[in-house]
């Protein structure tokens, strides 16, 4: 039948194909091209690949990525001092290159020597809080930044736990100032998402409406609320500022996602239920809210409470 004969023929030249496809040239001919459509961001493959596979791993054939020469390449990584945290995030994308090349026909679904590489263990999730006075701290060497903005970036984090990318990407259509809701149209999962915003959070964008103004920066809907002045485009990163900042802070440790974990810690602290905190950061499943379980563990014995005096007929 035509469309057998045309499957059948599309997987021979596949298999051909694959017998002198190296992994440079899947990645540049084939993975790229697709990505770019079927991603927003794409950067972060090309620096991962570029910097720690095209050099390892690029001449080889695909058929010839085995687990041997997998295994080599991460333990040259660990080797090399690299966290596995970062490891881990390089096997992943190449795990993502062979799935893909597996889809397309390039390699065999089920080989004996070519299976997806297992992440490193890497024990407890990491996470960095700030008390009320190491907060005061930061917000006090932020107000002495040269950076027209980023006092009220941090600010800005801090009071809706939203990811910096979110920040830089924020337009002033994208707040409803009457609802009191940041709309994010594209969030990290992909989908758009509410951030819902307190009286502060509403302040600070006035306050960025005001520094845009005494910039002559334009507001007007489809311009961006965080603009550079030289350029009149969204900053590319807020790092050189931030390093400084919190390095003066002495607070070396802390990272600018770290400001997303202390919104989480705050709202649980003070009773807020999980569901709620993963209503307010956007995560997608409850079990990326539960890291911030163990924070409040006074308020979970207070819970179990209730079932026993309901069991011992004790009054509530």
């Amino acid at each position: 039948m035509p469309f057998v004969w045309q499957s059948q023929s599309r997987s021979n030249a596949n298999s051909s194909i694959s017998k002198i496809l190296t992994l440079n040239v899947f990645f540049d001919d084939h993975y790229m091209p697709h990505i770019k459509v079927a991603k927003k961001e794409t950067k972060h493959d090309s620096s991962i690949y570029n910097k720690h596979m095209r050099a390892q791993l690029g001449r080889y054939v695909l058929q010839d990525i085995t687990n041997p020469v997998m295994d080599v390449w991460v333990r040259e990584q660990i080797v090399a001092g690299y966290k596995r945290s970062t490891i881990n995030k390089h096997i992943f994308l190449l795990n993502r290159f062979l799935n893909i090349a597996r889809r397309w026909g390039f390699i065999p679904h089920h080989s004996h020597n070519q299976h997806n590489i297992k992440k490193l263990p890497v024990g407890d999730f990491k996470q960095r809080f700030l008390d009320k006075h190491e907060i005061e701290h930061l917000l006090k060497h932020c107000r002495t930044s040269t950076h027209p903005f980023l006092y009220l970036i941090i600010q800005l984090l801090l009071h809706t736990g939203a990811r910096i990318g979110e920040a830089r990407q924020i337009k002033w259509r994208h707040v409803d100032f009457n609802k009191r809701i940041w709309t994010v149209p594209v969030s990290k999962n992909g989908r758009s998402r509410r951030i819902v915003l307190s009286d502060a959070a509403i302040g600070i964008l006035n306050d960025a409406r005001a520094k845009c103004e005494r910039l002559m920066l334009d507001t007007s809907p489809d311009c961006y609320v965080f603009s550079n002045p030289k350029s009149g485009k969204p900053y590319t990163s807020f790092n050189s500022a931030w390093f400084m900042v919190r390095d003066n802070a002495g607070l070396s440790d802390v990272r600018i996602h770290d400001l997303r974990h202390t919104f989480a810690s705050l709202l649980v602290n003070k009773g807020v239920s999980l569901y709620e905190v993963q209503t307010l950061l956007g995560h997608s499943s409850p079990q990326m809210t539960q890291r911030y379980a163990h924070l409040a563990p006074d308020l979970l014995h207070s819970r179990t409470e209730l079932v026993s005096s309901i069991i011992n007929g004790e009054s509530i």
